[in-house]
């Protein structure tokens, strides 16, 4: 089980029912890679079928190897996923 954190490439615009969200918290029960498979054709999260349908990559940016549903759920509410992102901070 791993907790892991969506980079969505490029900028994202207006369309997005989401505002400027460009990160998606995840917990993988199978491995991060196959999740990944499963958010990139539309098995994920409606966030990151979003992303795609707007021409958007997904990366893997962190991984929490040992984390659980409970930190999955303590990352989100923090709501700061940007600052949580290697991408992002350079």
């Amino acid at each position: 089980m791993a907790v892991y954190l969506l980079h969505a490439s490029g900028t994202i615009g207006s369309e997005n029912k989401y505002g400027k969200a460009q990160h998606y918290i995840g917990w993988a029960r199978i491995s991060v890679e196959k999740r990944l498979a499963e958010h990139v054709t539309g098995k994920g999260a409606s966030i990151t079928a979003a992303f795609v349908a707007q021409g958007h990559t997904l990366e893997v940016s962190r991984v929490w190897p040992d984390g659980d549903r409970g930190l999955e759920r303590r990352l989100k509410n923090r709501k700061n996923a940007k600052l949580l992102c290697p991408i992002c901070s350079g």
